[in-house]
């Protein structure tokens, strides 16, 4: 019988240890991770476009710049 530990929000392997492919990958998953969990709360993923803009994203695909 094989043994199945499932551990939640302890990482694998430190991201200075990661090669390029799994860095680009892990932070891929971490945006998608938390961007669906502000969605599943009703909260928009709000963060800085690269002119220092605020945006909100909302579930429905809608993109609306702060103040």
């Amino acid at each position: 019988m094989e043994e199945i530990i499932i551990r939640k929000g302890i990482m694998v392997k430190s991201p200075g240890k990661m090669t390029a492919l799994e860095l680009k990958d892990w932070k891929h998953k971490s945006y998608q991770r938390a961007k669906d969990y502000l969605f599943s709360i009703g909260q928009p993923l709000v963060y800085y476009l690269q002119d220092g803009t605020p945006v909100a994203e909302y579930f429905d695909g809608r993109i609306e710049r702060l103040q």
